[in-house]
């Protein structure tokens, strides 16, 4: 039962942490687009932390301590798509670090990239949780 309750709140916590990470590089397209300094975005600076502060990191933090444990209970350590899993989620780990930087730059007035990069970024999270999602379910090795 209790690897059931840790499942459950491994996937709340991954739905919370992907739509943060699906939201956040389309403010960071518009925050682009608008004037340092402006009210647009100083809006944006706002939304951009909080998400990052209050859902994002949070979510981060919760799908790490409850799919470890799963992983822990449920001896995934000698699955080969386990392992090709949590590639990905590193993979996942470092765009969400990438975020993080490129949101305190935004914050400093620093932002150096196009609305162009961030939405290609903004496919980069789509595509590993594809794969993260495929090798849990199919378990194909």
């Amino acid at each position: 039962m209790l690897y059931d309750w840790l499942k459950a709140l491994h996937i709340i916590a991954i739905i919370a942490w992907m739509a943060g990470m699906l939201y956040l590089p389309r403010l960071f397209v518009y925050h682009a687009d608008a004037a340092p300094g402006s009210p647009q975005s100083e809006t944006f600076k706002v939304m951009e932390r909080r998400l990052l502060k209050a859902i994002i990191n949070p979510a981060m933090i919760a799908a790490w301590i409850f799919g470890g444990s799963m992983a822990w209970l449920g001896h995934h350590w000698d699955q080969p798509w386990f392992w090709a899993k949590i590639v990905l989620v590193l993979g996942m780990q470092a765009i969400h670090g990438n975020m993080v930087g490129w949101q305190r730059a935004f914050e400093a007035d620093r932002n150096t990239r196009s609305a162009r990069f961030y939405r290609m970024v903004n496919e980069i999270p789509t595509v590993l949780m594809i794969g993260i999602v495929l090798l849990v379910i199919l378990k194909p090795f």
